[in-house]
């Protein structure tokens, strides 16, 4: 990955949190963010 597919892929992240911020508030992002620490241990344990 070159830094400019990097850097690409990480503005169009940081672009979608802000515009779900902005429309929705941060109630889905602390969902998002359990669900994601969740998967994070369990792809651990089959690591």
């Amino acid at each position: 990955m070159t830094n400019r597919i990097a850097l690409v892929l990480g503005f169009l992240i940081v672009g979608a949190i802000v515009i779900d911020y902005v429309y929705y508030g941060t109630e889905h992002m602390l969902f998002l963010a359990k669900k994601m620490t969740d998967l994070i241990e369990w792809l651990a344990f089959w690591r």
